[in-house]
């Protein structure tokens, strides 16, 4: 039986805590839905009705551009190991990009990384478990080394040319602001 909850007690982030990946969810007004895969040590709880992710270089840039248009972000944990259970955070979040003032100290949370792209800032709105009865047993082998293998060799210039190959829309042609005014001029 799902359960509501309006803020992260203590038990939601210790569950979220011990997790290797969570989903990210947007959607624009119109268009296609997203959900991501996230991992890595990429997400924080701020307090029990705040969270931050960073996200990294990646193929697409969905998030950005839906949050654009509209500010909704549901996160979703599933346990794969003893514990069964789903936990969403549903709630309304901004993008900060490395131009941001707010984006270097949020930044310094997370490890070192060569490419983050933008923090979200979630304010948690509700938390809703539910049982994960059905979600399989699956252990954990570690972390993938490939996203820093790739990036690293590229600096901050390659880095660049790669977000504007590749992460200046969405899927459905939606701006993503990742260098501010500009990729809304085309």
């Amino acid at each position: 039986m799902a359960k509501q909850f309006n803020r992260i007690n203590e038990d939601h982030a210790r569950f979220i805590a011990a997790q290797h990946i969570f989903f990210a969810g947007t959607a624009a007004a119109e268009g296609r839905v997203n959900i991501s895969p996230k991992g890595m040590d990429s997400l924080r709880v701020m307090d029990p009705n705040r969270i931050v992710w960073r996200n990294l270089t990646g193929s697409g840039n969905e998030t950005a551009g839906h949050l654009r248009q509209m500010n909704r972000m549901t996160l979703m944990w599933c346990s794969f190991a003893t514990r069964p259970l789903i936990l969403r955070a549903y709630g309304s979040a901004r993008t900060l990009h490395p131009r941001d003032p707010e984006f270097a100290d949020l930044n310094a949370l997370f490890p070192a990384n060569p490419g983050p792209r933008q923090i979200y800032d979630l304010s948690v709105e509700m938390i809703q478990t539910s049982c994960g009865y059905a979600v399989p047993f699956l252990d954990y082998a570690g972390e993938r080394d490939t996203l820093d293998r790739v990036t690293e060799p590229l600096g901050r210039d390659g880095l660049h040319t790669f977000w504007a190959e590749r992460n200046l829309t969405t899927i459905d042609g939606q701006p993503t602001n990742i260098f501010g005014d500009i990729d809304d001029a085309g």
